[in-house]
């Protein structure tokens, strides 16, 4: 039997899918044939070929009116992608607490919120459905100047393991390490200063977007029918210890 990634016919959400990692998830979903709807706070440019809603997922009475549009428009909601999340960086010791909120409630309670409207759905089909956080690499190791950052991803690792404790609906996330953006030279400086950091990785480079988002679609096809609760890597090898760099 060949190998085939094909998810024609199921409907997919990426939150936070137009743009950044958000975009290559999309894509990798495009690519492998899936419905794809997409939502951010904003309109946005839309992705060929996938559909966007405007939609604030820190609002829960928001993302339900969402959730029922798609099933409205598509019948069923088969694939999660919590994708939406992000911090600027900050000081934590000087940071206010409105400021840790608001990344605490965008990077773990907004895919709560959101996994509770489309298991909901989900559970209402006999093919169940498939949830993927986006989570970071960034929730097991210090994050300086992200640090209600890394302690969010860290809650929502946390959280796809106990979601996934719960029936016909498959729950997984994956810890994302450096990633090339659009905003890859704002967040880490010069070509020469992001080719230092590059050096550091494993595999030599960071991530593009598309790879982030074939883990996405593999962790929501049938050749993961068995996997839930897991946390997988996509950080190129990881961060080797100070010592080899010392």
């Amino acid at each position: 039997m060949a190998l085939v990634l094909d998810l024609s016919g199921r409907v997919v959400l990426v939150t936070g899918g137009s743009k950044g990692i958000g975009l290559g998830i999309t894509q990798a979903f495009l690519d492998a044939g899936a419905t794809v709807v997409t939502c951010a706070r904003s309109e946005s440019p839309t992705v060929d070929g996938a559909e966007h809603r405007v939609c604030d997922v820190r609002d829960p009475d928001a993302v339900t009116s969402m959730v029922e549009e798609i099933v409205a428009t598509h019948g069923r909601l088969d694939v999660l992608v919590n994708n939406a999340g992000g911090a600027p960086a900050t000081d934590a010791a000087t940071a206010s607490p409105r400021f840790h909120d608001k990344i605490v409630g965008l990077n773990l309670l907004s895919p709560l919120a959101v996994s509770q409207t489309a298991n909901a759905v989900m559970q209402r089909q006999e093919s169940g459905g498939s949830i993927v956080n986006i989570s970071s690499i960034s929730a097991h190791r210090a994050s300086p100047t992200v640090a209600a950052y890394g302690a969010a991803k860290a809650g929502l690792d946390s959280l796809t393991r106990s979601l996934a404790m719960e029936p016909k609906v498959r729950v997984n996330a994956v810890d994302v390490g450096l990633c090339r953006t659009e905003n890859t030279d704002d967040h880490y400086g010069s070509d020469d200063r992001v080719a230092a950091i590059e050096r550091t990785i494993p595999l030599g480079r960071m991530a593009q977007p598309v790879e982030v988002g074939r883990v996405a679609v593999f962790l929501a096809s049938d050749l993961a029918s068995y996997v839930s609760g897991a946390r997988v890597g996509c950080d190129g090898g990881g961060e080797p210890p100070v010592f080899l760099h010392v």
